[in-house]
Formats: structure tokens, sequence, C-alpha cells
């Protein structure tokens, strides 16, 4: 039975690329999910665990001022998170995790507020980026689960944008999970 991170591992060692991760909620489940699967150190180039917003900042090169005035919980710092993950650790994807575990709210965010981003190459024959995605979701459950689906969905996204192509459902769930953000 195939799981997520091992289809990450599969398809990025076909394809002779890289990952590298940035975790803020997730604490390291995303790395741990990843090194786990046999093989992985032929595409896994490392991870950073910035759980504390100036980290971000000071080892993924997340804008300061978007930090102060948004906090970091925000789509736009995953994003930031997940490029200065690939930047930093010289892979051809980052991938990044940020959000609201719980028990309590964070930078005026709900508990389940979660925000996970893909940044990658752009392909040869275009030029277009088929690498850069963020997604907004809004998880329920305890603490565990909620730092669980979050790696489960982002490793999702980062397959979706290694495969470069989403059926029309998948922008549908897209859609529905951006909504209000």
């Amino acid at each position: 039975m195939s799981s997520p991170a091992a289809d990450v591992v599969m398809l990025l060692t076909v394809r002779g690329e890289t990952v590298a991760v940035a975790e803020s909620l997730t604490g390291g489940l995303v790395a741990a999910e990843i090194t786990a699967v046999p093989g992985a150190s032929k595409v896994f180039r490392g991870s950073v665990t910035a759980y504390a917003t100036e980290l971000k900042h000071r080892l993924l090169d997340v804008d300061a001022t978007l930090l102060a005035e948004r906090g970091a919980v925000d789509p736009q710092v995953a994003a930031q998170m997940a490029a200065g993950a690939r930047k930093v650790m010289e892979a051809d994807w980052g991938i990044a995790t940020t959000g609201v575990a719980g028990p309590d709210p964070q930078d005026g965010q709900p508990v389940g507020t979660v925000f996970v981003a893909v940044d990658g190459p752009c392909t040869t024959e275009t030029g277009a980026d088929r690498g850069g995605k963020t997604a907004a979701l809004r998880l329920n459950g305890s603490r565990a689960d909620i730092r669980m689906e979050s790696v489960r969905r982002v490793l999702g996204l980062l397959l979706e944008q290694i495969a470069g192509e989403q059926t029309g459902n998948e922008r549908a769930q897209d859609t529905e999970r951006n909504g209000g953000f």
C-alpha cells in the first residue's frame, strides 16, 4: 500500500528532482514522513522547523514586514516559507506548513486555520510555473489530527504540482478551501 510520502519519493526519484521542507505547526512531521520512506535520501535535501516567527524571517527569508503586519498564519507566509526552503537547501521543490493547531487561536486566526504551500521549478517546454501553489485549509479535530492532516495535505499538494495537472474536481475543492481568504 502506497502513502503520499512514498509517492513523493518515487516520483521525485524518477524525475531526478529533490525536495526541501519548511515547517511550523507540523514541527518536523512532514520531514519525518518523507524520511521514513526507504530511498528518501535520493530526493530529500533537508528541513527547517521554524516554529518561532522570527526564525521564519531569519532562516527562510520570509518578509519581516509581512510577518509584522499579518503574523505567521498567512498564505503569503506559507508561500515564502516554501520558496525559502527551496532556495536555502538548493532543492527543486520546497514545501511549507503554517497554521494554528491549537489549543488557542494565533495571530487572530482560529484553531484549524492552516496554509500549505509548494514552490517548484518551471516546465522546460513552456516556461510556465508548475510549482507555485498555496492552499488555505480549515481543519477540525484535535491538535494531533490537525497536524497530521496538514502533513497529508501538503504532500498531496506537492504530488499534484509534480504531476502538473489537476482534475476539475480538485480545482473545485481548491476554490472551496480558498474561499474567504
